[in-house]
């Protein structure tokens, strides 16, 4: 009886954690349209001045955004040969490392500046398809 009983914990633990695990993920599975997407939500996260009641929450879900698409895309060799995915990576891995570096500090207005005009990049990217 104890046997059956241990078995049936360790199934409830692993379907409760297997649940988990995929909720967490907002992304399609389309390329192109998840970074259409992600560039929208950093465009409004990066544009929040520093006193804006919401500031914290949307940056610890842009840094939850960045983290899914990275793990999402890093090893789809499909992918990882665009020059949007590219340029995406670049801006994600700078916005990111603001957050974990600076993550009281709003962000400077050259690394703002340098995030827009990698996401203009990215779109134009995607819109010839590369």
């Amino acid at each position: 009886m104890k046997r059956y009983l241990s078995r049936l914990l360790a199934l409830i633990l692993v379907v409760t954690v297997g649940l988990a695990g995929c909720s967490g993920d907002q992304l399609s599975g389309n390329y192109r349209q998840d970074t259409l997407t992600l560039v929208n939500s950093l465009r409004e996260t990066i544009e929040l001045p520093q006193d804006a009641p919401n500031r914290v929450p949307l940056q610890t879900e842009a840094r939850q955004k960045i983290n899914d698409f990275a793990s999402r895309y890093r090893r789809d060799d499909s992918v990882t040969k665009l020059s949007s995915f590219t340029t995406m990576r670049t801006a994600l891995n700078a916005l990111a490392g603001h957050y974990s570096s600076y993550p009281n500090r709003p962000l400077p207005q050259k690394l703002r500046d340098r995030l827009q005009q990698e996401l203009t990049q990215v779109e134009t990217a995607l819109n010839r398809g590369a």
